[in-house]
């Protein structure tokens, strides 16, 4: 479950970054169009939770190793 994680984490930066890419392009246009500002949150969540989750792991681990 953990590589998963991590490279579904790798994938997402990915898509993030290209996210926003397009969303400076859409914002820097005569005619900005204002609802691709919104576009990079999902990635940006969903690396934030993964993110999250990868940090915490080590600590999880080590806890449950002590205990038993």
């Amino acid at each position: 479950m953990s590589n998963w994680i991590r490279q579904f984490h790798r994938w997402t930066s990915l898509a993030f970054v290209v996210a926003v890419i397009a969303t400076s392009i859409a914002l820097a246009r005569k005619d900005p169009i204002v609802w691709m500002s919104y576009v990079p949150l999902l990635p940006l969540s969903l690396l934030a939770i993964t993110g999250i989750y990868m940090f915490v792991l080590p600590y999880v681990r080590r806890r449950s190793q002590n205990a038993g």
